[in-house]
């Protein structure tokens, strides 16, 4: 059992994850030279574990292995042991992520790799019991294999690491410089068809993940080509992933994926980033059809991010666990007997609409949903929907007296910065000046605390510390959001800033030679590879948020430069794209702006005065993905649209304004 009064050297880091094993027994290292100085001098490897806070099998690993006395005795004779949090080291994770899914045909957390004094692997999986269990090896075996193999046999043990490192990195070396077929986003529309589950919405099989930039695709395919399926589809998963038990009906906000196909129950973790990106999804499905069904989740998934995930600063926390006391997803979950207690009278109601029945639909309790519950008949019936929301709020207060799950408190730039951009959206087409709000004092709290004194973006604060350089993320996040903001407000002082930080990106990541950006900077550690990556997964890449940020940067500043970096972007990755470009959704949304080439829209005069004010909110309340738009003091007021290389006529007439914007 581990002792509570044990610590290693974990105690003194600020990383919640590497703070949780700051009691093992394992006399772990942080990441850094201490460690490396220390494996070279004794000659031994290095065991690397990746995980992160709220990672539930990091945490059945951390009490079946690493808080055991005879794997801490294994693991601290035989190897120099070091902890990464892989949110805090996006970098380190990736390299070592794409070494695991080579070597074994999959990943995930939490990693396991074992590596040489010189950081090169040789061996990787993911989670390890102790003993053999679930199909899995046990640790101790495996420890006591690759000790006896280090010793006797280390010549023949490193040269299968050797031949996966030396492909790795022939792969971020290839030369592609090929023109991306414009058929590229047919081929994208079409594979998000074929694996759309047309009953729950949603793509591919479980575990189903949200995926929002999928939808966000899927919308301006939709505003592009007039396609109607594509909306359907957007609305289809919208309305499926609200009504099932990955979104939290008592307390608001989503969890990260569904462990069946129609969103049931979740894996209860519940991470900013898939809470800002669905947002912004959300908000965009709300412009596009006008159903305030849509708008109102926003608000709800807002609400849950306002309420339980902000800094008192601003800033924005980075995830909360799936666990607590010990079980996954025990917080949120009700017997109807407790529902019964909190509702009195009214328990037979609102269990009829949210599925709580004496079975249970989760292991003997359940999980509120609504999956046979319509929609439509709870937006029709004002006195149900009150109801309904009374229930709510006394099962709330009821669930507050629960221990709650961990929350990871740390504040990541780059998830901020999607925060910052889904705020920002949600009050401009919301027309609710507290969220514009909410971003800009998130913005200010990364501007005050996560840029260093020679003005470089830094990764991750907490409990006052801001620590590692920003990574591309960082940096491509940041600016989408800053872009939000300015067309919120049109303060020119966001315009200016990612501009700037545009330019350090450009400087800091971007590779001279062959285009695309690397995941950490020149002026960063140098690890064994410095690899690019454009898979848009549970989050957009940075080299896609990137892209189409410069392609609005460049149509709103008229900066050539930008556009040409965001264009080369297709010829660098053309090859990965061209194989399967559903992977790349976010970077297929950037080509689809550069197919329709961004118009611009500039509204010029007094935004005091009350024609420009009326123009001014005319513009701000649309959703316009295929147009960027600034505002200029001087002059009457009017609006001038540019579309295809030409300027129009200004118009100065509100509804020939709205006439006009409708063809935009």
């Amino acid at each position: 059992m581990m002792d509570s009064n044990h610590e290693n050297r974990l105690i003194h880091e600020k990383s919640p994850y590497l703070l949780q094993h700051a009691h093992n027994p394992v006399d772990w290292y942080p990441w850094g030279e201490e460690a490396f100085e220390r494996a070279i001098a004794t000659d031994k490897p290095i065991f690397l574990s990746i995980g992160y806070s709220t990672c539930h099998w990091c945490h059945v690993m951390e009490r079946e292995s690493f808080e055991d006395e005879q794997v801490a005795k294994a693991l601290n004779r035989g190897f120099i042991a070091i902890k990464v949090d892989r949110e805090e080291r996006p970098d380190i994770d990736h390299i070592y992520m794409a070494f695991c899914q080579v070597m074994t045909g999959g990943g995930g957390w939490p990693l396991t790799v074992i590596l040489t004094p010189k950081k090169k692997p040789f061996f990787a999986g993911t989670y390890f019991p102790k003993e053999p269990k679930y199909g899995h090896p046990g640790l101790l075996q495996l420890l006591e294999q690759i000790q006896v193999a280090w010793k006797n046999n280390r010549p023949e043990l490193l040269k299968s690491g050797r031949i996966i490192e030396e492909a790795l990195v022939k792969a971020e070396k290839a030369d592609s410089d090929n023109l991306l077929p414009a058929d590229s986003i047919k081929r994208t529309y079409w594979g998000l068809e074929k694996s759309f589950d047309p009953i729950f919405g949603g793509f591919g099989r479980e575990p189903k993940f949200p995926s929002p930039h999928n939808l966000s695709f899927l919308i301006r395919y939709h505003l592009s080509t007039g396609n109607v399926h594509a909306l359907d589809m957007v609305e289809v998963t919208l309305d499926s992933l609200y009504k099932g038990g990955i979104f939290d009906h008592i307390g608001f906000g989503f969890s990260r994926y569904s462990t069946d196909p129609k969103w049931l129950v979740p894996h209860f973790e519940k991470m900013l980033y898939d809470n800002a990106l669905l947002t912004i999804a959300y908000i965009e499905a709300y412009a596009v059809t006008g159903k305030s069904r849509y708008g109102e989740i926003a608000e709800k998934i807002l609400t849950y991010l306002v309420r339980d995930m902000t800094h008192p600063l601003g800033g924005f926390y980075s995830a909360e666990d799936a666990d607590s006391e010990g079980e996954e997803g025990k917080f949120y979950i009700f017997t109807r007997d407790e529902v019964d207690a909190v509702l009195g009278d009214d328990s037979g109601f609102f269990c009829r609409h949210y599925d709580i029945t004496q079975k249970g639909n989760f292991e003997g309790a359940n999980i509120p949903n609504l999956i046979q519950t319509n929609l439509s008949d709870i937006e029709k019936d004002r006195l149900m929907a009150s109801n309904l929301e009374e229930c709510r709020l006394k099962l709330l207060k009821y669930r507050e007296q629960r221990i709650h799950p961990f929350k990871d408190d740390k504040i990541l730039t780059a998830w901020n910065g999607l925060m910052i951009a889904a705020a920002a959206l949600a009050g401009r087409l919301l027309k609710n000046d507290r969220y514009i709000q909410i971003a800009q004092k998130s913005a200010q709290f990364i501007i005050d605390n996560l840029v260093d004194d020679n003005g470089r973006l830094l990764a991750r604060y907490r409990e006052g510390e801001a620590a590692q350089p920003g990574f591309i993320d960082d940096y491509a996040f940041m600016i989408w959001g800053l872009i939000e903001l300015y067309e919120a407000t049109l303060d020119p002082a966001y315009l200016e800033k990612s501009v700037k930080w545009s330019n350090d990106m450009i400087r800091l990541f971007r590779d001279p030679e062959k285009g695309g950006f690397y995941i950490y900077g020149n002026d960063s550690e140098t690890l064994i590879l410095r690899p690019k990556e454009i898979y848009d997964g549970a989050i957009p890449s940075g080299n896609s948020v990137a892209t189409l940020s410069l392609l609005r940067l460049a149509a709103i500043t008229g900066n050539q430069a930008f556009e040409e970096v965001a264009l080369s972007q297709f010829r660098t990755f053309a090859a990965e794209l061209n194989l399967n470009p559903t992977a790349y959704t976010h970077l297929m949304m950037a080509f689809l702006c550069a197919q329709n080439e961004i118009s611009e829209i500039v509204i010029s005069g007094d935004r005091n005065e009350t024609r420009a004010k009326e123009m001014l909110a005319e513009v701000r309340s649309r959703f316009l993905p295929f147009s960027v738009f600034r505002h200029q003091d001087e002059g009457e007021a009017a609006v001038h649209i540019c579309s295809d290389r030409v300027c129009k006529p200004p118009i100065t007439d509100l509804n020939m304004l709205k006439n006009q914007l409708d063809k935009v």
